[in-house]
């Protein structure tokens, strides 16, 4: 059995990747910050379809943390696989902001680089020995990067500056066999940067080739499907699941 260690996967897109590699047969590592109890509906919803799951508290943007966590990771691997090693990767825990350039403060420009940058970093970098070789990674990034979108500058900027750390993660572990792939969500509905209301969705399903936002499992089928082995040949790209947005 493959294990996959997803961060912020206690709702949103994480939620939606962890149930669509549980139902791969993948174990699942999930993380939640503030809320264990969406965690433990999650990993009730996956040990009711018969799979294997366990939810680890992780604040992404503390980086001392990391150790500790790393700590947790191991004692659940021996505990519910008897492993000392994982197999996949997913960075995605993040949120979402919305302000323009001209009044973004400092504050809220760390944060975002700590949670959408600066964290997968040191993340991957603490999880590494712990991955196997031929494992892969996932890191979740956004259509925001291709597509300037006004109010979210830094938010899309360290997202990009995701889609690069990407392929020099691709280069860096190739002699290891790890993968390294992002994938470019667009507008979907969920509750990052406080959801979105009727007007603004109508406005980002008419600017989509398919005429609707995405739901959550459009993008964490992609993810799991990227984890499998029928896709062991795709490695260093960005794969934007935006079901066609302005084109």
């Amino acid at each position: 059995m493959k294990i996959t260690i997803i961060t912020g996967g206690s709702r949103g897109l994480g939620r939606a990747a962890a149930i669509a590699c549980a139902a791969q047969g993948q174990g699942v590592i999930l993380t939640y910050n503030r809320n264990p109890e969406q965690a433990a509906e999650v990993v009730q919803a996956i040990e009711a379809d018969g799979g294997k799951a366990v939810a680890l508290k992780l604040d992404v943007a503390d980086i001392a943390s990391f150790p500790g966590f790393r700590d947790d990771v191991v004692a659940a691997l021996l505990k519910l696989w008897g492993r000392s090693d994982f197999d996949n990767l997913v960075n995605n825990a993040g949120y979402g902001l919305f302000n323009p350039i001209a009044s973004v403060s400092e504050s809220e420009f760390d944060g975002l680089f700590a949670v959408h940058l600066k964290g997968p970093f040191f993340l991957t970098q603490m999880l590494l020995p712990l991955l196997v070789d031929g494992g892969a990674i996932v890191n979740l990034t956004s259509a925001t990067t291709r597509v300037a979108t006004p109010g979210v500058a830094p938010y899309a900027a360290f997202k990009g500056g995701l889609d690069v750390l990407t392929r020099y993660m691709a280069k860096e572990f190739g002699d290891r066999g790890i993968r390294a792939n992002a994938v470019s969500p667009g507008a979907i509905r969920t509750d990052l940067g406080g959801g979105l209301n009727d007007e603004f969705e109508a406005m980002l399903a008419a600017q989509t080739a398919l005429g609707r936002v995405g739901e959550p499992d459009d993008v964490g089928d992609v993810i799991a499907s990227l984890l499998s082995d029928t896709n062991r040949w795709i490695n260093a790209q960005t794969i934007e699941v935006a079901g066609g947005y302005v084109i």
